[in-house]
């Protein structure tokens, strides 16, 4: 039951974001310059751009050379995000990453990047929630800004997904590519044009088997026999993940929005995790969604997992699609099964 609305400009008191107002006051993203399109794979696995298209709406995704790691890509939004929030990475606070393809086990990604861009005064960590890490690192970020803690944060979504794909595997290869995108968070002025208003997250460890890569963690540690059985490549069961990721991305969606005294209507823009065009498109009309609120770009980068949020956040601001007050939501399902949504106003 949705409690009643008494605040002004319909924004309820009941969410979950306390303490000062936070907001994002830079975004940038980078993405390696090698593309892999379908014809590409075509060469590589039976399959062909139709039924690509037609399956997923990807025509290319970007793709690292060899020796590239998470944290180099990451670097690369951070460093553009900080000079763009008119900061130095002594400024930084915290740094949090969202990652499902560290460049090693330990030390964390958040340390190399850290050590890279020199932030000398940052502590942080890895967040690992697949394809919603970039809405948890967000929520993260944004509670540690709003008790005082720190007054900046960083916030990287990337990954490298290419190191974990099985290029034999035609169900998976053609949906991933590799990027980063990065946001500073800071203390907001006044709760006014630009704020993140509420979060609203949720896992369902359920549906870990239709969405994991089964070796080289402590469970089966690396061996002959988990790489002759090819175990360390992403597995997926489509079907499941999609009849669940269109569901969780409507219920999330409308339980923040309700919390908010919204509707999907009052959104300027919806920005969900870029896993597949059709199932961007189903949650879409099931919300109710007109065309013009919603941004699809998995055709040009593919499923970047914790990027492509930010690097569709991107595209919006560059083609005048995403303004300075307008009223954004973001959602995401990842594998765990992991649910996420943050809902905003956007600050520049």
């Amino acid at each position: 039951m949705v409690a009643p609305c008494h605040a002004q400009g319909g924004i309820a008191r009941q969410n979950r974001c306390g303490g000062r107002p936070t907001t994002i006051t830079s975004l940038a993203t980078y993405v390696p310059p090698r593309l892999l399109t379908n014809a590409d794979l075509e060469q590589m696995v039976e399959t062909n751009n139709e039924w690509i298209l037609q399956r997923t709406g990807i025509r290319e995704r970007h793709i690292v050379d060899p020796g590239v790691g998470t944290s180099d890509l990451g670097k690369e939004a951070a460093v553009q995000a900080i000079a763009g929030a008119g900061l130095t990475p002594d400024d930084i606070g915290i740094i949090i990453v969202g990652t499902v393809t560290p460049d090693m086990m330990f030390p964390s990604t958040a340390c190399l990047i850290q050590h890279k861009i020199g932030a000398r005064r940052a502590w942080g960590f890895d967040l690992s929630a697949a394809c919603s890490a970039f809405t948890y690192a967000l929520s993260t970020a944004s509670q540690f800004v709003a008790t005082g803690a720190h007054d900046h944060a960083l916030v990287v979504g990337a990954d490298v997904m290419s190191s974990i794909i099985d290029y034999k595997d035609r169900a998976t290869c053609v949906i991933f590519g590799d990027g980063a995108g990065a946001v500073v968070v800071s203390a907001a002025a006044g709760d006014g044009d630009g704020s993140i208003i509420d979060f609203e997250h949720e896992i369902d460890g359920s549906g870990g088997p239709a969405l994991y890569m089964p070796a080289g963690g402590s469970l089966r540690p690396p061996s002959h026999d988990t790489v002759d059985q090819r175990m360390h490549y992403v597995k997926q069961d489509g079907q499941t993940v999609f009849k669940f990721a269109v569901r969780k991305t409507e219920e999330i969606a409308r339980r923040i929005l309700d919390r908010n005294c919204l509707k999907p209507s009052d959104l300027s823009l919806f920005v969900s995790h870029q896993a597949n065009r059709r199932i961007i498109l189903a949650a879409a009309e099931k919300l109710g969604l007109a065309e013009h609120q919603v941004i699809i770009n998995i055709e040009r980068f593919g499923n970047t997992t914790a990027a492509t949020i930010p690097l569709a956040l991107n595209d919006a601001v560059r083609d005048g699609r995403l303004k300075k007050g307008d009223l954004v939501l973001l959602a995401s399902v990842g594998a765990g099964f992991t649910v996420g949504a943050v809902l905003l106003r956007w600050g520049f």
